[in-house]
């Protein structure tokens, strides 16, 4: 046998081995997470209606052409080009100050939101409880997942998964191809992957920020929900309530009998993300209607160290200062930021973070004097 044909039988044999696993296979061929991987996915969508709330008509000459940023004057946009950024929205008082798009995006395009999907999970945990489906967050998780019982879940709260406390073994790295993180987020069985899943410590000690937490909120929630889908709650919750402006979709780990990627895979425009903001931003009250209570809201923005939780981190959303600003933030640089005290959203879609501390960045904007 010659080495050419030894060589093409290898590569057969690697090839199949390979691709025997659907989540290996799937991770050689995509890498790593990118913006364009809500192609990749099977989905549910989210739809739109008639009554579509839209911000304000832009105005010019809000925001300068030049700002001090790090020490020296920079020019604005080219901070955000530079940085890989597709898409950047300053909204005070409802009306959009600023907007640009970068690298062929548009309005329309669009963006996946990565782990920003984790705080609208929180949001739909909070109608949850509202709804009388979810008790309280005091709650074992396994009042919903009984099946988890079996490895040792019965003290883990709730609570414990909003705040990343849960103690749970999981690997948060994507280079990882055998790791949870990958397996999650390219396995076609997430049912199966949260059955293994155990943990390290014990529950309510320490702060770990793990995509394991928000996938098991998920579980929480489609328990409670039972029959309904988590996209068809969140539909009806949000979607239409706050009157978006596009489609939208929420990827799944297989296209029959799907489970939502709870931890991420929103897929939407960055004028409809913005909007999670200004519903925060009032408290969970959406034009006088109540979408979510603002005892929620005001629990999952607050800081806490008790009970192992972290200052910089509440309910599944990001607090970057003691100005009582928060955010969402997803592993490519996608934010939606929230400064109550200045009454603006800013919405920043990337293709990676580049190198701008973006929650220093989007604090000096907040402060931007306006004229």
């Amino acid at each position: 046998m010659t080495k050419l044909k030894l060589y093409r039988i290898g590569i057969v044999i690697i090839a199949s081995i390979v691709f025997s696993s659907c989540k290996l296979g799937r991770f050689v061929v995509y890498n790593f997470a990118d913006i364009k991987d809500y192609k990749k996915f099977p989905s549910r969508s989210l739809k739109t209606n008639a009554t579509k709330f839209k911000f304000h008509s832009v105005l010019k000459g809000k925001y300068p052409e030049t700002l001090k940023y790090g020490g020296k004057t920079v020019a604005f946009d080219k901070v955000l080009e530079d940085n890989k950024t597709v898409a950047f929205l300053i909204i005070k008082n409802d009306t959009i100050q600023y907007e640009k798009y970068f690298k062929g995006y548009n309005q329309e395009s669009i963006i996946p939101s990565f782990s920003m999907a984790k705080s609208i999970t929180s949001i739909l945990i909070g109608c949850a409880i509202d709804d009388g489906l979810i008790k309280s967050i005091e709650e074992p998780i396994t009042n919903y997942i009984p099946e988890l019982k079996k490895n040792g879940f019965e003290k883990v709260t709730i609570k414990h998964l909003l705040q990343m406390t849960s103690g749970l073994k999981f690997s948060e790295s994507y280079f990882n191809p055998f790791g949870e993180a990958a397996s999650f987020y390219y396995g076609r069985n997430l049912k199966r992957e949260i059955s293994k899943l155990t943990l390290k410590r014990t529950p309510g000690e320490k702060f770990e920020y793990v995509s394991g937490n928000t996938q098991l909120l998920g579980s929480v929630l489609q328990g409670a929900l039972k029959d309904k889908t988590i996209t068809q709650y969140f539909q009806e919750k949000l979607w239409t309530p706050l009157e978006m402006e596009y489609d939208a979709s929420w990827s799944l780990d297989k296209k029959k009998e799907g489970t939502e990627k709870t931890f991420c895979c929103i897929n939407a425009r960055a004028r409809d993300f913005a909007k999670i903001g200004r519903l925060y931003l009032n408290k969970g009250n959406w034009n006088g209607k109540q979408i979510v209570s603002k005892k929620w809201v005001e629990e999952s923005t607050k800081m806490d160290t008790t009970e192992g939780s972290d200052e910089g981190y509440q309910y599944q959303w990001w607090l970057p200062s003691n100005d009582g600003d928060f955010m969402a933030e997803g592993i490519l640089g996608q934010f939606i930021y929230v400064n109550p005290s200045r009454n603006i959203v800013i919405v920043r879609m990337g293709k990676n973070n580049g190198k701008v501390n973006w929650s220093d960045l989007f604090n000096l904007l907040a402060k931007y004097p306006q004229k």
